[in-house]
């Protein structure tokens, strides 16, 4: 885990290197006061020598500013460090869930990932900074004032040795019985933002269902175990506060009472106790610190098996070494394809499909619930590789060609449609970023969206709120189809996209395409007959297999699965005509 989250370290190695150079150094000068107080005292307040002490008053205030300035520097060197570092861990995660595929994707949930980008970062930055300071701060202090100490007074330093195994074991059970606590407080903050982001995402569907208080309740039923860990974990922690108060306030009562004979007999100054004390608190919260710094190691242990997860993820979609970065024309042949979303061969959810598809042509696919119709043509663009078989688009083995140049050729209009925010313009560069205006108005034309673009107040800069919220079902179904179309694809997939439009507009979208993109092979998943019924082929799907192939006339008069769909259709439309 380690090893995988220094690499996002890279540019900030030279400050997360002075950090610990300049807190070394400003543990030096902090040690040094003590001894130079106590010479002050003993040669030259105690002998009234007032050259001396404005000697080493001066040499006391150098070494004090020294060691703010040390200080002041090591500070900056860690924030700077810590926060590139955090920098850096976003952009590795990001950059890594770019590059998934859909079954990497599954791993994970969208509310777990959004966790280990923010919270387990910020976790990890904050860990970060206090180990390349505190961390080197409080064990350095404590050999140096350790050895200072010895050297002022050695029996009453052994008082320090006898304490350091009790607060080591004390330190040791904190970390074993706070860390997996810990590990599971992150996973219940997963379900916790899931709930709120599926509360957020659904909040009309929320209202109309008057369903604010069961929302609420499951908001609090999850808020309240995040509240049960979080109080246990900070239980098991808490306990390294007494642990240091009893260490501290028993090793002030031996060092003061063992000191006082040895005033009385003389064999010890009062600049030396002075000294021994002020190296006492030194060393004592030198070891508060470091506990502080292992609880927070302790809390940042989890995020960071959380984040190394994530960055250790194996792609399971990629480039061949002469991958092929060219599409001849949009024909495609399923070979055998078997296909599994958990890769078991037992658990195949489209099972042994052959089918041809000649570049250029139409082809509607029509199926029950759970078909597998979305499964099938997510197989064309690499989105999942095949379990079982071979995928070809234009005579070549997807797998051949590089990731990129493939699903630039297949553009696909998923079933939940989704736009950014940003201007209609923006939304619509998607498919080609250097799309002219002429271009995008042909392909809104195409996909019958440019009449109720140009009716808004703005047209093509009208302002898309996130998810396009502020646009219709159906107007957002032909915004995304106008976007695929904009790649000018060799292969495009319109997955139900037209469910949301009324079928006129359905019809005329379909013979817009016949007429403009002819050598474009069209694939429409439809649950409406009418959409499909004009196509070269139609393909039924039933239970992830293929169990007829045919023209919409063929098909009536061969298929009872057809039959059905059309008829029930057809008597639907009598009754509401």
């Amino acid at each position: 885990m380690v090893k995988t989250l220094a690499k996002s370290i890279r540019e900030y190695k030279l400050p997360s290197v002075l950090a610990p150079i300049f807190v070394t150094l400003e543990v030096v000068m902090e040690v040094l006061l003590p001894f130079l107080m106590a010479t002050l005292i003993d040669d030259g307040v105690s002998k009234s020598d007032m050259n001396y002490i404005l000697k080493t008053g001066l040499l006391l205030a150098a070494v004090a500013f020294a060691a703010l300035i040390f200080g002041a520097l090591s500070g900056k060197f860690a924030a700077q460090a810590s926060a590139g570092f955090a920098k850096n861990l976003r952009h590795d995660l990001f950059y890594k869930i770019q590059s998934y595929s859909f079954s990497n994707i599954d791993k994970f949930s969208s509310s777990g990932l959004v966790t280990r980008m923010t919270t387990d970062v910020t976790n990890i930055q904050n860990a970060y900074q206090m180990v390349i300071r505190v961390a080197v701060r409080a064990p350095f202090m404590m050999i140096f004032a350790m050895i200072m100490s010895f050297n002022v007074n050695m029996q009453l330093s052994f008082v320090f040795v006898l304490f350091i195994p009790f607060i080591a074991l004390a330190l040791g059970l904190v970390i074993r019985f706070a860390h997996p606590v810990f590990r599971r407080v992150f996973k219940t903050y997963d379900k916790l933002n899931n709930v709120v982001q599926e509360n957020l995402h659904g909040i009309r569907v929320v209202k109309s269902f008057v369903r604010e208080e069961h929302e609420v309740e499951k908001f609090r039923r999850i808020s309240d175990l995040i509240y049960k860990d979080f109080s246990k974990a900070e239980k098991i922690v808490a306990f390294n506060m007494p642990v240091m108060q009893v260490s501290v306030y028993s090793c002030i009562l031996l060092i003061s009472w063992n000191a006082s004979h040895q005033i009385v007999f003389g064999s010890m100054t009062t600049g030396e106790l002075i000294s021994m004390m002020t190296y006492v608190f030194q060393i004592l919260m030198s070891l508060m610190f470091l506990s502080m710094v292992m609880v927070m190691v302790t809390l940042s242990r989890a995020s960071g098996d959380r984040i190394a997860e994530v960055l250790n993820e194996e792609v399971d979609l990629r480039n061949n070494d002469k991958a092929l970065r060219e599409v001849k024309d949009g024909s495609i042949v399923f070979d055998h394809v078997s296909f599994s979303y958990t890769g078991d061969v037992h658990k195949l959810c489209l099972n042994d499909i052959n089918l041809r598809i000649e570049s250029g042509e139409t082809v509607g696919i029509l199926g029950g619930t759970g078909s597998s119709k979305s499964s099938l043509v997510q197989l064309i663009p690499r989105l999942y590789d095949v379990t079982e078989g071979r995928v070809l688009v234009g005579g070549e083995d997807v797998r051949d060609y590089d990731v990129g140049t493939i699903r630039d050729n297949v553009a696909m209009v998923l079933q939940k449609n989704v736009l950014f925010s940003g201007t209609i313009k923006e939304n619509l560069r998607w498919g080609n970023e250097n799309a002219t205006d002429e271009e995008l108005e042909r392909v809104c034309r195409l996909a019958q969206a440019e009449d109720f673009i140009k009716r808004m107040p703005d047209q093509y800069d009208t302002h898309i709120e996130q998810g396009g919220t502020n646009v219709s079902g159906g107007q957002r179904q032909r915004l995304c189809i106008a976007r695929a179309l904009l790649k000018k694809p060799r292969v495009l997939i319109l997955d139900d996209s037209t469910s949301a439009v009324d079928t006129k507009t359905d019809q005329l979208i379909r013979e817009a395409f016949l007429r403009e993109i002819p050598d474009t092979t069209k694939i429409i998943i439809a649950q409406r007959v009418a959409s499909v019924q004009e196509a070269d082929k139609i393909i039924i799907l039933d239970k992830g297999k293929i169990v007829s192939v045919g023209t919409h006339e063929e098909l009536l008069r061969s298929n009872k699965i057809y039959q059905e769909v059309y008829y029930s259709q057809q008597k639907g439309s009598d009754e509401n005509g």
